[in-house]
């Protein structure tokens, strides 16, 4: 077996709430920009914070993860935004937008 083998997975540490107004505030404006402005388009709270994720950059730094869902008609959307947090400042690094639905 190889070293990369015995390498321990990145310990789980849980995302902080400190984001989570900001995050519902991105998540409206990425679900409307995925809808093409649809004015159907809303975000359901509250954010919920999931595990956080290792900035691939550096791995001493941790992103808080949160998740928002949102509706357009009979359509659904989870959204994770990613956040580094600065003290108070809550900097968006990233986003993702999946529909869920069953094809």
């Amino acid at each position: 077996m190889t070293a990369a083998a015995f390498a321990a997975p990145a310990a789980t540490k849980p995302s902080s709430h400190a984001c989570a107004a900001d995050a519902l505030i991105q998540a409206q404006k990425l679900l409307e920009f995925h809808t093409d402005g649809d004015d159907r388009a809303k975000v359901s709270g509250p954010a919920k914070p999931l595990p956080s994720i290792v900035n691939p950059a550096n791995k001493q730094q941790r992103f808080d993860v949160l998740e928002v869902w949102g509706y357009v008609y009979k359509g659904q959307y989870r959204m994770r935004l990613e956040y580094w947090r600065d003290g108070k400042d809550c900097v968006l690094m990233g986003q993702e937008i999946l529909e869920h639905a069953s094809l």
